[in-house]
């Protein structure tokens, strides 16, 4: 039995046609691909983006390798005016069936997502899901200072603490600076991250 789509209001952007091919089978929604690299060699899908997201907002949601942090990153900032919210895929080592081997991070890409990783992801960034209610943040949010008095940032051993963190929340080693405040303030707030934090 085929599982129900639910109904995203904001676009998605995908780096290829696989990732739209596994998104499309979990959720209703508009899904851009970007071919990859591909997307800075003219402008005609930036504007395309930028044309359907003025309204509803677009989700970027790349592979959690490098590659996928560039375009997340250069497209972020060619989409002026646009909201922008950023999922995340968790760190997977793997490969997508169809491949003879793993990529070079040796990560599964978002083809190779299970639904519950890319619902999480989605639910994480604050998409909209039509038809679902959603609760108000709880408790404090989350500030940079916050992160360097707990050694997240900008101290000796914060890299590794981090990487414990991103972890055990589902998310991608690679993200730091405002993007790592960012999925944090989605995610979860100080109190709960100090809690984490009490058992590592």
């Amino acid at each position: 039995m085929n599982a129900v789509k639910l109904r995203i209001r904001e676009v998605i952007v995908v780096e290829g046609r696989y990732d739209k091919n596994t998104l499309s089978q979990i959720v209703d929604a508009v899904i851009i691909e970007t071919r990859g690299f591909g997307v800075f060699s003219g402008t005609e899908i930036v504007e395309h983006i930028r044309v359907l997201g003025k309204e509803s907002g677009v989700i970027l949601l790349t592979d959690s390798d490098g590659a996928g942090f560039v375009i997340r990153g250069k497209l972020a900032g060619m989409l002026h005016g646009v909201e922008i919210k950023h999922a995340y895929i968790p760190d997977i080592p793997g490969r997508e069936r169809r491949k003879s081997r793993p990529g070079r991070a040796g990560l599964l890409g978002v083809e190779g997502m299970r639904r519950e990783a890319i619902l999480t992801a989605l639910r994480g960034c604050g998409a909209t899901f039509e038809d679902e209610k959603t609760d108000a943040p709880r408790g404090k949010a989350i500030t940079a200072a916050d992160l360097y008095s707990l050694g997240l940032s900008g101290v000796a051993g914060a890299a590794k603490l981090r990487g414990a963190v991103l972890e055990k929340l589902g998310l991608p080693r690679l993200l730091k600076g405002r993007g790592l405040l960012a999925a944090l303030r989605r995610l979860t707030t100080l109190e709960e991250l100090e809690e984490i934090l009490r058992k590592l």
